[in-house]
């Protein structure tokens, strides 16, 4: 059995960041979480987009993918590079340290045993931050953040969206979204809906 890797279940999957993917050995797809994922958070350094957060209510376990870790690699040297990637400070050398009950700007770190055979997995966990998310909530915040810088860098609520779902993840809240995003930019594709609103930014 594998003794260390990172379960991923959004932007990680596509991008773990220079720290994380020298010591990935090995990616095992369509390993389902074991917890619901939601898009019930909003990402400041996305300008306000959407983004996937583990959820104890609603939301639906989905096909995440496991980082598989090298040898030698220790628990804590795991969470202090997943802590920096998620964070956004790939190589400042800050560690993670467990935050407060309450604090639902600090990011945690969960931990699952025994899964796709892989002994301990740890991963991100925001708190959820949008009270009572609606499909056009959440279209309406995905379209601002693509007007917004994140639009211009790539890290926009409708290319996070596009990213996800080619990457087979499913919530109950993504068709209505991805409709609400169409509908409000008067589009039918996400391609399509992100080139006007990156034009209207």
């Amino acid at each position: 059995m594998t003794s260390l890797g990172i379960l991923a279940y959004g932007s990680l999957i596509d991008d773990p960041g220079a720290e994380l993917q020298e010591i990935i050995t090995d990616r095992l797809p369509g390993v389902t979480t074991p917890f619901g994922i939601e898009f019930v958070r909003t990402s400041r350094t996305r300008d306000g987009a959407p983004v996937l957060v583990p959820v104890s209510e609603g939301g639906e376990p989905v096909a995440g993918v496991v980082l598989v870790l090298e040898d030698g690699i220790s628990e804590q040297e795991a969470m202090d590079r997943l802590y920096r990637r998620e964070i956004h400070q790939v190589g400042c050398g800050k560690c993670y340290e467990h935050p407060r009950d309450g604090d639902l700007n600090r990011m945690r770190i969960g931990r699952s045993t025994n899964l796709a055979g892989v002994k301990t997995l740890i991963y991100a966990s925001f708190q959820q931050n949008i009270p009572n998310p609606t499909p056009e909530t959440l279209g309406r915040l995905a379209i601002e953040s693509a007007k917004a810088r994140a639009g211009k860098r790539g890290k926009d609520g409708i290319r996070y969206l596009i990213d996800a779902r080619r990457n087979g993840i499913r919530t109950p809240l993504m068709n209505g979204y991805r409709r609400e995003i169409l509908r409000q930019t008067g589009t039918h594709s996400l391609a399509d809906a992100l080139r006007i609103a990156r034009q209207a930014g």
